[in-house]
């Protein structure tokens, strides 16, 4: 399964007292594969950065880069469904990229994505994304 997980969850599940840490620790088990751009990375950065120290942000970026199911992707093309935090199309566009299986999101914003037909972006909020892993 293929999944583009926004910073607003992202971030909170690599804490481990985090009753999302599950998600980071199925990250590194390998469950799912982690697709990312440049863009999203940085961003991931940034937050956890701002959040957690810039130690931290190394560590996890480390990590990342090591994981073999985190897929680095190319946009080749920039779609712009999201008008609302227009910043946001990037995790939108790896989404479309890659074929993720979902994007992952508690940004309520994202929820216009439901009415687009095409190209298709299954938007899945933390509780939903629980339910498929079953925690």
């Amino acid at each position: 399964m293929k999944l583009v997980i926004d910073t607003n969850i992202f971030w909170v599940s690599i804490i481990r007292r985090s009753s999302t840490n599950w998600i980071f620790q199925s990250l590194i088990d390998g469950k799912f594969t982690l697709c990312l751009t440049t863009d999203i990375l940085y961003e991931y950065e940034e937050i956890i950065t701002q959040r957690l120290g810039k130690q931290v942000a190394i560590n996890i970026l480390e990590v990342i880069d090591n994981l073999p199911n985190v897929e680095f992707i190319t946009n080749f093309y920039f779609w712009n469904l999201k008008q609302a935090d227009g910043d946001d199309n990037k995790f939108v566009d790896c989404a479309i990229a890659c074929n993720a299986s979902f994007l992952a999101t508690n940004d309520k914003h994202f929820n216009i994505l439901k009415e687009v037909d095409f190209p298709k972006v299954n938007v899945i909020n933390l509780q939903e994304l629980s339910r498929i892993f079953e925690v």
